[in-house]
């Protein structure tokens, strides 16, 4: 039986890699894999030396460590790694090889290349890092959390992962959810040979939507690269759209507030809980997702799939792979509120009948490509694979 060390490093504030990394938790162990888990989280910052946080983010020799005892103990076939950043760092791949362990790194975002993480910066894509063998750029806008030492320490960690080729040395296999990032990857200067694309998982299937009411309906962070600004502009400039409902919380919470103030149709219903959150998508006629940035995937698309809720949304990163224009949700440019409010209306025009072709080819596009059983094959097959590179 195949024995999967799983490591992750949660975020503060929850996101989409920490319900990726639980989801494919149950997915293995669902199906019978030895699975056992080390992870950390980022609370425990506050309590740590700030420099040793800075250095440990480069290299961190404790993680290592830990690491390295618990991969002798447990004696793992694959360790699948999802985030490393801050207090993990690339160190834990290092040791996992010495134990001519395989390594499979899992990529959601590109840390890799962007001091922020998006390839997005003061409300455009940036790839000036991507390119550049020196990321100057990163400190001089402060792109991680406009904190000059943390851009820095951050502008460092990728120069010298990339001068020493960290990545390419250490790691077996790349598991990542679509082309685009896959894309991103290779123009940073990964090895294509070991990239596979996998695409992420919605473990439980919560059930096909009979039904749907007259609203449309936003899910996910309140922050720039998600496209919040352009969608209420686009609200704003259309006077006979639905009611939208926008699920979640963040940095631009308080746009929300005051487009909700002044218009009725806006209602901001803060966070939900996961079960409430996929009852509102599945009512909704559609889910908007107007993202701004390379979205690496875009998991709120295959819950609303999974409703039978098509999805509109921009032309650009992995959400532009899932969608199959006119066929499951409809596509319109980035950063265009124009361009999207000419979708949202022709979303709403379209027919009843058509409206119902459109939700059973989102069902089935989640059947067919989201599942769990789907999601054990690709990850089986990435392991395999990392295994079989890691004898080499």
């Amino acid at each position: 039986m195949m024995r999967v060390l799983l490591v992750h490093n949660y975020y503060q504030q929850r996101g989409g890699e920490d319900q990726c990394f639980e989801d494919e938790i149950r997915v293995l162990t669902n199906h019978g894999i030895q699975v056992e888990c080390f992870s950390v989280h980022n609370d425990s910052i506050q309590r740590r030396n700030k420099l040793g946080v800075a250095l440990g983010t480069v290299w961190s020799r404790e993680s290592a460590r830990k690491i390295g005892a618990r991969i002798d103990a447990f004696k793992p076939d694959v360790m699948h790694a999802m985030n490393t950043f801050p207090l993990l760092s690339p160190s834990i791949l290092r040791a996992a090889q010495k134990r001519s362990v395989a390594v499979v790194q899992e990529v959601e975002n590109y840390r890799f290349a962007c001091a922020g993480a998006f390839l997005f910066r003061d409300g455009v894509v940036c790839e000036q890092c991507l390119h550049s063998w020196i990321p100057l750029a990163a400190i001089r806008h402060r792109c991680y959390r406009n904190s000059l030492a943390g851009s820095a320490t951050l502008a460092t960690s990728i120069f010298l992962h990339r001068i020493l080729r960290t990545w390419n040395r250490y790691v077996d296999v790349f598991l990542t959810p679509s082309q685009t990032t896959r894309g991103k990857m290779i123009d940073f200067g990964i090895d294509s040979s070991k990239i596979v694309i996998k695409p992420n998982v919605l473990d439980v299937d919560p059930g096909f939507s009979e039904t749907h009411e007259d609203y449309l309906v936003f899910v996910g962070r309140l922050s720039p690269e998600k496209g919040l600004s352009v969608l209420l502009k686009a609200w704003s400039m259309n006077p006979h759209f639905p009611k939208l409902k926008i699920i979640g919380d963040g940095p631009d919470a308080h746009l929300v507030q005051s487009a909700a103030a002044v218009d009725s149709r806006i209602e901001w219903l803060g966070k939900r809980p996961l079960a409430e959150l996929l009852d509102t998508v599945g009512k909704a006629s559609f889910l908007v997702m107007p993202s701004v940035w390379h979205e690496a995937f875009g998991r709120t698309t295959i819950e609303a799939f999974a409703k039978g809720t098509p999805v509109i949304g921009s032309r650009i990163g992995g959400t532009a792979e899932i969608i199959t224009h006119g066929v499951n949700g409809l596509l319109c440019e980035p950063n265009n509120p124009q361009s999207l409010g000419d979708t949202v209306s022709n979303a709403i025009s379209i027919s009843p009948k058509d409206l119902v072709k459109m939700r059973l080819s989102a069902r089935k596009c989640f059947e067919a490509n989201y599942t769990s059983d789907a999601n054990l094959q690709g990850l089986l097959s990435a392991y395999h694979t990392a295994i079989a590179q890691a004898k080499k």
